[in-house]
Formats: C-alpha cells, sequence, structure tokens
C-alpha cells in the first residue's frame, strides 16, 4: 500500500477512544500531557483522547478535559480522599452515558510508558480486552491497560451500587472487581502476553546483574507497566523506591516517556 492510500485508509476510520482519569495529587498534570504526546506518536488512526480529572490546572489546552463523572453513588461522587471509593474512581468511565463518548475505548493508566504501536489494541475481538495479572492464577487482569465499548459496563456499577459490601467482600481493589466481574459474564479476554510488560518483573535484570546492567525493553513489548515504584521518573533517575532493589538510571525511558 502506497504512502496516499495509507493516509486515505487512516483518514476513513472511524475515531476511537483513548481515556485516562487523574485524581488527588499522586500524579501531577505533567504525567497526563505525557501520555497524549505518547498516544500521538504511537496511534495512527483518528482518536480522541480524553481526561477525567478532579483538578484541570495544567493540563495542555489541545487535551480533552472533563470532570470524574458523576454516577449517582455518594461514596464515589463525593471523591473523598480516605474512603476505600477514592481508590476506585477508576471504574466512573464504565458510566452509561459517559458524556458524549461512545465506541471502542483504550483505557492507559497514567505511569505506563508506550513504547511500540497502540494500533493493534484496537484489533482483537473481545468485549472487555485487559492484561492477565502476572501474579495470579485466577482470572484477575491488570487494569493499566483495557479495552472496552462505552456503556457496555454499566451493570458493573449497578451491581456495586446496589450492595457494595457483598460486591466487594471477595476482592481487594477495582481492577480484581471488574475483571472477576466481566469473567463471570464470559466477556474477559487478555492481551497477548508480550504486548504488556512490568518494569520490575520484565525490564530489570535479575539480581546480581541489576547492579551491572540496565534495565531493558522486552521483546515485541507495546506498553510498559509501573506498578508499586519505582514510577517512570524514579527509574528514570536510578531510584528504585525499594532498599532491596537495584535500579541503574533507565536512559531509553527519556526517549519514550516525553
Amino acid at each position: 500500500m502506497s504512502q496516499v492510500e495509507s493516509a486515505e485508509s487512516q483518514s476513513q476510520q472511524k475515531p476511537v477512544n483513548v481515556i485516562c482519569i487523574k485524581w488527588g495529587k499522586k500524579y501531577g498534570p505533567d504525567y497526563v500531557n505525557t501520555l497524549h504526546s505518547m498516544v500521538s506518536r504511537h496511534l495512527s488512526r483518528p482518536f480522541r483522547f480524553v481526561c477525567f480529572t478532579d483538578d484541570f490546572d495544567g493540563i495542555n489546552d489541545d487535551i480533552e478535559v472533563k470532570a470524574i463523572p458523576k454516577i449517582g453513588f455518594e461514596d464515589f461522587d463525593k471523591q473523598v480522599p480516605w474512603t476505600k471509593a477514592h481508590g476506585w474512581l477508576k471504574l466512573t468511565c464504565f458510566a452509561n452515558p459517559l458524556y458524549d463518548l461512545e465506541g471502542p475505548t483504550l483505557f492507559l493508566d497514567l505511569d505506563i510508558i508506550v513504547v511500540g504501536s497502540l494500533d493493534e489494541f484496537f484489533e482483537p475481538e473481545g468485549d472487555f480486552m485487559v492484561i492477565k495479572e502476572w501474579d495470579k492464577s485466577d482470572a484477575t487482569g491488570n487494569t493499566s491497560v483495557f479495552r472496552f465499548n462505552i456503556g457496555a459496563h454499566d451493570d458493573a456499577l449497578e451491581h456495586l451500587k446496589k450492595d457494595p459490601d457483598a460486591a466487594t467482600a471477595d476482592v481487594r481493589n477495582e481492577q480484581e472487581y471488574i475483571t472477576h466481574f466481566v469473567d463471570r459474564q464470559n466477556k474477559l479476554k487478555y492481551w497477548p502476553e508480550k504486548w504488556c510488560r512490568s518494569f520490575k518483573r520484565h525490564c530489570l535484570r535479575p539480581f546480581p546483574l541489576s547492579f551491572f546492567q540496565e534495565p531493558r525493553i522486552p521483546e515485541e513489548a507495546k506498553v510498559i507497566i509501573f506498578h508499586g515504584k519505582p514510577h517512570p521518573d524514579d527509574a528514570l533517575e536510578g531510584r528504585s523506591g525499594k532498599w532491596y532493589r537495584k535500579v541503574l538510571p533507565t536512559k531509553w525511558i527519556a526517549e519514550y516517556w516525553r
């Protein structure tokens, strides 16, 4: 296919959504701006990038910013930092309606690094596509990167609102809740294993090599996930965040995380 034909093909594609959520003070607006920049470089098809947040300050003007959706559930709508629901606000993206958004939607956590094409994340068929959690043998997925259709999983919110205590009795966090919920409906599918890799598990060299060799980008990786510590800015400077984990300054982060 020629470059002209390729450009025409892309222009005829229906736009998809890429969304993120920022609340509280854990991550600043620079994380949103950097994520948008990475998506713009690595997604060739038309897309809307939307950030849901409780603080619009510092987010670039070319980013579509909306308030975190109200879902008619007081524990979520108040967004009180010390409540359990505050850590579950990611689930508000399942609201129906979700402003004027519709169609295929890729959710990305703020603390990731995109190192390859995002186009392929819109290709596999599936109701709910997510990372298989690395340290879990059950259905649990890691929701740092997941895809769904707007409005398709509002029943998960309704189930939670109906009896919060019962709905969350057997889960520790929002990703266990939503992935177990859709799994019970036979709607859960996982990304190919090599697409989304953990910085701690797959980029760091094993001890004692971690003291001498810089973390690497795994073969075929598209997104690097930073869960817990270190964060991307820590790894860039060689800060591990844990006394028992050695992280050398990771120079390639500067190339991608910008």
